[in-house]
């Protein structure tokens, strides 16, 4: 269990995209599971999420994001809240860099709150005519408040196959350095493997995508996860 990192990609995407100009948005989502990296937060059940985000010409950003999350019976945590904030720079005409950190509260049980922890990440973009090549990286010194480090490592491509249609395929690996602290599924490490057909039609925006991993638990087994969203200039 625990967070995702949804938020800051889209909003390094949305910068690296639109870098030219500053603006206020705000995104609405609607998706059948919120999974991080392959493992449910909502225990399998729908998450409606929400952030609003601010973007400057110089490549500067800060957003929130929040997400309804269950983490089962016993834990009556029902809320996760992040910030972020990150500088994004054009190194050249194809490869762009994404720097920053984010801090992920949660709320709702007496002990939530004993889950913060901060994760600083980089992330950089290759774009050529054969689409668009990511390679990100995520590190936090404090794992859902356990004092363990952990890393997250990711590789993703995205090819346009028709205009306004896209097909983004990801491979990423978590790692804790300590499994006595935090053990993913009684190891110090999964795979995760992702596919995602993505589109737009009257202003939002569809993502649909089949992932799995390499662990055998009930919320981390492999399923089909509809989102739809959209984004508003404030």
């Amino acid at each position: 269990m625990n967070k995702n990192i949804i938020a800051i990609a889209a909003t390094a995407l949305l910068t690296a995209s639109a870098a030219s100009q500053a603006a206020v948005s705000a995104t609405v989502n609607l998706a059948s599971d919120y999974t991080f990296n392959g493992v449910s937060q909502t225990t399998n059940d729908p998450a409606l999420q929400a952030s609003l985000d601010y973007a400057d010409d110089s490549g500067f950003y800060v957003g929130t994001w929040a997400s309804n999350v269950d983490f089962g019976a016993s834990d009556d945590t029902n809320i996760e809240w992040d910030t972020y904030i990150g500088q994004y720079f054009q190194l050249n005409e194809k490869v762009g860099l994404d720097t920053g950190i984010a801090y992920y509260t949660y709320h709702g049980d007496s002990a939530s709150d004993d889950y913060n922890y901060p994760e600083a990440y980089a992330k950089f973009a290759y774009n050529s005519s054969m689409g668009d090549t990511e390679f990100n990286f995520w590190y936090t010194w404090d794992y859902f408040g356990l004092d363990v480090n952990h890393y997250i490592a990711m590789i993703a491509h995205t090819v346009e196959v028709t205009p306004g249609h896209s097909v983004k395929v990801s491979f990423d690996r978590s790692t804790s350095s300590d499994e006595k602290k935090w053990a993913w599924d009684g190891g110090d490490a999964y795979n995760h493997y992702r596919i995602a057909y993505m589109t737009s039609w009257k202003g939002f925006d569809f993502d649909l995508a089949a992932e799995n991993t390499s662990m055998d638990i009930n919320t981390a087994d492999s399923r089909i996860v509809l989102s739809v969203s959209r984004t508003f200039s404030l």
